[in-house]
């Protein structure tokens, strides 16, 4: 009988339906590494979120290793051109959380431009000021999206509603344009778009995509969204924009500061950090934790997702 380890607290439609394939599932959650790395020697199977980066040290001695399966979108904790040498399959499920990714992109900016947050907060303080939460409206505005996949389509769906020119380029596809979004390069998009919004992966070439180079050959002040990886922007690079008047504002689920792990930021010393400081107390900024494809929903369609993919696998 073939065994699978989760490492991370997934939905338990996985498990439950992976045991009812005829897999045995081992419960992970809780061991200390040096235990999970005994087991890992003989499991075919191997479930995770971000726990650990699953490169060829942490791999080497799994010969019955068959699949990995991470819960979640981005590959890059996951050394890829090993797994494949090795013949070990990879499953990840960006159709799972795609629609919360969109609707936190479209909620954030909503917020951003209406003063939301701001104004909850001093209305609490008993601060009633209406003209200095006078808002901004979407309507009238372009959108670039950067990276036109299951991300960057949920978003461009959800601003259907709105009237807004939506362009995206995308490295690696094309001919996806459609009566809803127009597809460009990407020095067209930085000439047109005053909104940006990223939905790239990480990998080597995104890394400090958002930099003072691209922010300068922006042909407009412009807002940027982030729901993909931290160092996808070069945070000081974007502060220096913000203050330069070349950066409107910015709404980041993301950061750069951020563990592998994704798990808590501040346990690091980011506090004396002065760039960090400018950041949290910057009013252009809304920030949220991570959580932009973490909905009650994502949780089970990210588990069902890769259900279906093992089992497509197995059964081809």
């Amino acid at each position: 009988m073939k065994k699978v380890a989760f490492l991370d607290v997934v939905h338990p439609v996985l498990e439950e339906g992976l045991e009812t394939l005829g897999w045995t599932a081992i419960d992970c959650t809780i061991l200390g590494k040096e235990a999970i790395l005994e087991i890992l020697k003989n499991v075919n199977g191997i479930v995770v979120r971000s726990r650990f980066p699953m490169d060829e040290t942490f791999l080497s001695d799994c010969d019955d290793l068959e699949f990995i399966a991470r819960s979640g979108a981005g590959m890059e904790n996951i050394d890829v051109s090993y797994c494949n040498q090795s013949n070990i399959a990879l499953f990840n499920a960006p159709e799972g959380n795609s629609n919360a990714v969109g609707e936190h992109a479209l909620g954030m900016i909503l917020a951003l431009f209406n003063n939301i947050t701001k104004g909850d907060k001093e209305i609490r303080e008993g601060i009633w000021d209406r003209e200095g939460n006078r808002g901004v409206e979407l309507d009238g505005k372009t959108v670039g999206i950067i990276g036109y996949g299951n991300n960057g389509s949920a978003f461009a769906k959800k601003l259907r509603g709105f009237d807004v020119e939506v362009l995206a380029y995308d490295k690696f596809k094309s001919g996806f344009g459609n009566e809803y979004v127009q597809e460009v390069s990407l020095s067209e998009l930085q000439q047109r778009a005053n909104l940006v919004s990223l939905h790239v992966p990480q990998t080597n070439q995104t890394i400090g995509l958002i930099s003072k180079r691209f922010i300068d050959q922006m042909e407009q002040p412009f807002y940027l969204l982030n729901m993909a990886r931290g160092k996808i922007v070069d945070i000081r690079d974007l502060l220096d924009g913000i203050d330069r008047k070349k950066v409107l504002g910015a709404c980041l689920d993301v950061l750069e500061f951020e563990k592998s792990s994704f798990e808590n930021m501040f346990e690091g010393g980011l506090d004396d950090q002065p760039i960090f400081k400018k950041l949290l107390n910057s009013p252009a900024i809304l920030l949220s934790p991570h959580v932009a494809g973490w909905t009650v929903e994502s949780y089970y369609k990210l588990s069902a997702v890769l259900l279906d993919k093992i089992e497509k696998h197995y059964n081809s």
